[in-house]
């Protein structure tokens, strides 16, 4: 069997925290050069007296509804009920409560306890169990709500309005790591746009990246880098939408699975590889991942015009309407007066070749033919 190199020549940052080498690996084995910056600290909540305590309320009063919301949160409550010698108990006493999971990892600790989910969302978005659960009278139910590692205190007042009895199960508790040089690397590394992918697999991991980023005043630089030449790749769309809501275009898995992140990020990153090439004016231009030549010469394009090429190129010999090109700008320009114009002017500028047509209260074109020419990774 010929061994699989896809991701040979790539670099790829990782920001997970359990998991770390086995992630690590798969990306190792396919000829990745892995840079892990830890975004996490995840603590076990085994010990606390709490999680005990609401461990026999549940045995010696079953709740009405129970929401697993993770995988690991479900299997670490299992756990530690067998350490305190009641894990039998706990599951005993679960057959008579009915549970609502959160996406197909829930789903797989429920069962592999010997207990079946009620109804299982068909996303991973804690949001669908909410939303079905709007539709119930939720009125004097007692209900038990398992933490995803970070504070649920929202969710649990959303269902404590309802009418609901809420009991929140801390089995576990995300903390931004304690050393956090790894993780400004991880952003310099990308803001400069000497990775070519960015894995994050967990919200909270992705929202502590973000945080180091605003905090070493490369945010700007790091999101940017992100729209136009790092992948941002995702294990499932509970964590994209972090990057959803920055403008972030991420690639996910059909299934929320470390081996299928890294087979999707195997087909992607040699697909964003294959450049585009472009007859325009008499001249030949091409775009292959971050670089511009015009008749083989390269050209160096700051954010902004290499936003409108990106765009213009994506659509040769159609018209592109000013509000379009505008949209697609870095963020702080998109909303200014005259940045679309100015942008232009700064890509012919640097092309130096009449490849850019202006079309009349309309906006802009290049009068192309599209085609394709393979690129080496660098």
């Amino acid at each position: 069997m010929t061994e699989d190199r896809s991701l040979a020549g790539y670099r790829v940052g990782i920001t997970s925290s359990r998991r770390i080498d086995e992630l690590a690996s798969l990306l190792e084995r396919r000829g990745a050069t892995v840079e892990s910056a830890p975004a996490l600290t995840i603590l076990s909540c085994a010990e606390d007296v709490q999680l005990r305590t609401a461990t026999l309320q549940c045995i010696d009063s079953p709740p009405d509804l129970l929401i697993a919301n993770t995988g690991v949160g479900m299997r670490g409550w299992f756990n530690a009920a067998r350490e305190w010698q009641l894990g039998d108990q706990l599951v005993e006493a679960l057959r008579r409560t009915e549970i609502l999971a959160r996406g197909p990892k829930a789903v797989g600790a429920v069962r592999a306890a010997g207990l079946r989910e009620s109804w299982a969302t068909d996303t991973e978005a804690l949001a669908e169990i909410l939303a079905h659960l709007r539709l119930r009278d939720l009125a004097g139910l007692r209900v038990v709500l398992q933490e995803h590692g970070t504070s649920t205190a929202s969710v649990a007042a959303a269902l404590h309005r309802q009418g609901a009895e809420v009991t929140v199960l801390t089995v576990y508790k995300c903390f931004p790591a304690a050393d956090h040089a790894p993780l400004f690397r991880l952003v310099d590394l990308v803001a400069d746009r000497e990775l070519d992918a960015v894995t994050f697999t967990a919200a909270p991991a992705a929202k502590v990246v973000v945080d180091v980023a605003q905090a070493t005043g490369r945010k700007a630089d790091f999101l940017e880098a992100l729209r136009t030449h790092v992948i941002a790749t995702c294990i499932g769309p509970v964590t994209a939408e972090v990057f959803d809501q920055l403008g972030v275009p991420t690639v996910q898995p059909a299934r929320s699975r470390l081996a299928a992140m890294v087979r999707e990020l195997a087909v992607e990153l040699p697909r964003r590889r294959q450049g585009t090439r472009l007859q325009v004016a008499g001249h030949q231009l091409v775009l292959a991942g971050d670089d511009v030549l015009v008749d083989g010469a390269q050209v160096r394009l700051t954010p902004a015009p290499y936003a409108v090429l990106r765009l213009l190129s994506q659509h040769p010999g159609k018209v592109v309407s000013r509000r379009d090109l505008l949209a697609t700008l870095p963020s702080g320009l998109e909303g200014k007066e005259h940045a679309v114009e100015a942008a232009v002017a700064r890509l012919r500028a640097a092309i130096g070749a009449p490849l850019v047509k202006t079309v009349v209260k309309r906006g802009y074109l290049l009068p192309a033919e599209l085609g394709t020419v393979a690129s080496e990774p660098a």
